[in-house]
């Protein structure tokens, strides 16, 4: 019994320290891969991402994927606490259980974990976004963001996007191609910014509407 209890003491300061030096890890280095872009690659999608420093991404896209993915990334603390309520809400008068996850919680997910949705990976993004929001700035946490999400089959970051899409640097993008941008992330396989049918179109269309009316809300990523 005490080599058991030894042993889960050592496994409890691990399952405590691991995360926290990987996340103070990633404050200062970045992330050389992703779960998602391995598993990719084996699918055969290829692999194409160059890191950028959040100063070069252009500010339109910055606010555009916090108007589609996470209005109030700026206030919360990893959680946006109003729609886990609507999420739940919806749920119990028979609705689809929706994630409502945050900006955080998909940095999480990205740099640490699985693209399946199952219980085991959502309870693990939840462990994971703590160490996130409390260790990192909310810059540092939007710069991971962008340079590693998926904009297309084999497109990571932002960089690769705006490369792939449009032929030119992050930097350099307009309201217009953030927007598109930021409209593809839901389902990156399918939908392609830089040829956009009606709906895509549509979609980018209510982001930038939202870049307005969200207005002071976004002041942590300008």
């Amino acid at each position: 019994m005490r080599r058991l209890w030894k042993a889960l003491r050592w496994l409890a300061v691990l399952v405590v320290l691991l995360p926290a030096g990987l996340v103070l890890f990633y404050r200062a280095v970045p992330p050389p891969a992703t779960p998602l872009m391995v598993i990719r690659s084996f699918e055969g999608h290829g692999w194409q991402r160059d890191w950028v420093p959040l100063a070069e991404i252009a500010q339109p896209l910055r606010e555009a994927v916090l108007a589609a993915e996470d209005n109030r990334f700026c206030t919360h603390w990893g959680f946006d606490l109003v729609e886990l309520r609507k999420a739940v809400d919806t749920w119990r008068d028979g609705g689809r259980l929706r994630g409502a996850s945050t900006v955080s919680m998909q940095t999480a997910k990205n740099l640490f974990l699985w693209p399946e949705r199952d219980w085991l990976r959502k309870g693990l993004e939840g462990y994971l976004t703590l160490y996130l929001e409390v260790l990192l700035p909310k810059a540092r946490i939007v710069e991971l963001y962008l340079n590693s999400v998926e904009f297309g089959p084999g497109i990571y970051g932002a960089e690769a996007a705006a490369q792939a899409h449009f032929g030119k640097s992050a930097s350099d993008l307009s309201l217009w191609e953030a927007s598109l941008l930021a409209a593809v992330l839901p389902n990156p396989l399918q939908r392609s910014a830089g040829r956009p049918d009606d709906f895509l179109a549509g979609q980018a269309a209510r982001i930038r509407t939202r870049i307005d009316q969200l207005g002071p809300m976004l002041d942590c990523v300008r």
